[in-house]
């Protein structure tokens, strides 16, 4: 069974960073958890910056793409969850989901004596990243190579793919991606 990862909103709204993440988890590298919830919050948020229609069709088709990913049944959980109560969704729906890790930029949101008890690790997207790279070396850079020839307008390599997630706070990240990519 693949290691599964419950991806917060915080951690979908950049683009390339969820870009990113879904064609690693295309690729197999883990797979990918959200809730009906998490989605929405995401729709509504892009909205503000795509517009609506964008919106939509961004959500649409990380549904069609990974129908597996959502989870439901974990609303009577949240009352349960000692996490802030902003995130205490969140929570319910790793626990539902019996989620290995959920990835989030906010981090103290989710205190250890929140999560221990669960065994949900708390991991922040440039972390995850560089552990995505740790394990499966190759095949990341692989999927990375082939998400940057798949930009059109603007077209990108893999070093401005790295400068764009160093943007979008995976300093980490851009830093190995420059280290992998970089003839010796």
């Amino acid at each position: 069974m693949a290691f599964s990862a419950l991806l917060d909103t915080c951690a979908l709204y950049p683009a390339y960073l969820r870009d990113t993440l879904l064609r690693l988890a295309n690729a197999g590298t883990f797979r990918p958890l959200w809730s009906t919830g998490i989605l929405n919050e995401l729709q509504r948020n892009l909205a503000e910056r795509t517009g609506p229609e964008r919106a939509r069709r961004i959500t649409g088709l990380m549904r069609q793409h990974f129908p597996d990913a959502n989870i439901t049944g974990y609303e009577p959980l949240i009352t349960a969850m000692t996490n802030d109560a902003k995130d205490r969704h969140v929570l319910a729906v790793a626990v539902r989901a019996d989620a290995d890790a959920i990835v989030t930029f906010n981090l103290d949101d989710f205190p250890e004596h929140a999560t221990e008890p669960f065994q949900v690790d708390v991991i922040h997207p440039d972390d995850f990243l560089l552990n995505q790279i740790d394990l499966a070396p190759r095949l990341v850079l692989r999927t990375l190579q082939r998400q940057v020839d798949g930009y059109r307008e603007p077209t990108m390599d893999l070093f401005a793919l790295a400068a764009a997630l160093d943007r979008v706070g995976c300093p980490g990240t851009a830093a190995e991606l420059r280290l992998q990519i970089t003839p010796a």
